[in-house]
């Protein structure tokens, strides 16, 4: 009886590790992940901001992981298309899905996105901050912000591109009218990189986009940086003045960016591809490299990251439904 309970016993083990002792609801755990290659999905076009994080974290990913990571851009909707994507890939870490803070904003713009972002996803880590910047064609004869608000007026509201709607940089917008009693017209793109290019051709006298982005047209001379987004001057362009030092009391819109998982994804997994990016960040060369590129890498659990845009959701769904900010 004795040595049938152990084999009963044994036979369990070996069935539970069979299936990697996952917890009720998640996928097994595959001991030698990553075996194949990973995707990351970036909800916009090439060029912004996002997409540029993604591929150079992807890139330095492969090499510690000894496994492809591809970037996969699905633009669309202000990113809905890609996280609907990746809310009904499987769990098996294997997609992965790259995002920034119009994640938590589209929930109180969008009435129907098609998954739940509080429930659908399990956060990885947030990687980085960036602030947006107001941009205008170097030919533009608008030279500050000041500028920009006597031009914005009710007989002739000021056009601006944004990345999308419902993106952090079309809420600056609506948040700088709002505050600042200018009458500013949204023209949404499909990503930062599309309104960067109408911007620098004249063919929008301003743009809100991510200073990432923007900063080598900046640096080259094509685009005119009229002030930054954050609460703080950016290191990558620090002559620029904020929002608030320009008279609007209180601006201040920073965004983050970072790598969430489908929900039901191993816990073992998603610890396995924090400590992986918080490694990759954390090098001296991504460092500066980030910095370069107008990002202020970050690093968090799991557990912070998952706090951080649930409140966020809460936050920005009463402050779109205070506008009355919808986008369908």
């Amino acid at each position: 009886m004795k040595r049938l309970l152990r084999t009963g016993l044994t036979l369990l083990s070996v069935s539970l590790a069979a299936c990697g002792n996952s917890p009720s609801g998640e996928a097994p755990v595959d001991a030698a992940y990553p075996t194949h290659p990973i995707t990351i999905v970036v909800t916009f076009p090439p060029g912004g901001g996002t997409d540029l994080l993604a591929r150079r974290i992807g890139a330095s990913l492969q090499a510690q992981l000894g496994q492809p990571v591809v970037v996969e851009n699905r633009p669309g909707a202000s990113g809905n298309i890609g996280a609907r994507i990746v809310a009904e890939a499987p769990p098996d870490g294997y997609t992965l899905l790259m995002v920034n803070s119009s994640f938590a904003i589209n929930p109180g713009v969008y009435r129907q996105l098609g998954f739940s972002p509080k429930q659908d996803f399990a956060a990885v880590i947030n990687v980085a901050f960036v602030p947006s910047v107001f941009v205008v064609p170097a030919a533009s004869p608008l030279r500050t912000l000041d500028d920009a608000l006597a031009r914005a007026l009710p007989t002739k509201p000021l056009p601006f591109a944004s990345c999308g709607n419902g993106t952090p940089q079309h809420l600056a917008g609506e948040m700088l009218a709002r505050a600042g009693g200018a009458v500013l017209q949204h023209v949404p793109y499909k990503g930062c990189g599309p309104a960067l290019t109408d911007v620098t051709a004249g063919q929008v006298p301003m743009g809100i986009v991510t200073a990432s982005s923007a900063a080598p047209l900046i640096a080259a001379g094509k685009l005119r940086a009229l002030a930054v987004t954050s609460p703080a001057r950016s290191p990558l362009m620090p002559t620029v003045p904020t929002v608030a030092e320009q008279g609007v009391a209180g601006y201040a819109l920073d965004q983050w960016h970072g790598l969430l998982a489908p929900a039901a994804t191993p816990r073992a997994v998603v610890d396995k591809l924090n400590a992986m990016v918080t490694k990759v960040v954390r090098q001296p060369e991504m460092q500066a490299a980030l910095r370069e590129q107008g990002f202020t890498p970050a690093s968090s659990t799991p557990r912070e990251f998952q706090s951080m845009i649930n409140a966020d959701i809460d936050r920005y769904t009463a402050l779109t439904q205070s506008i009355g900010l919808h986008a369908d």
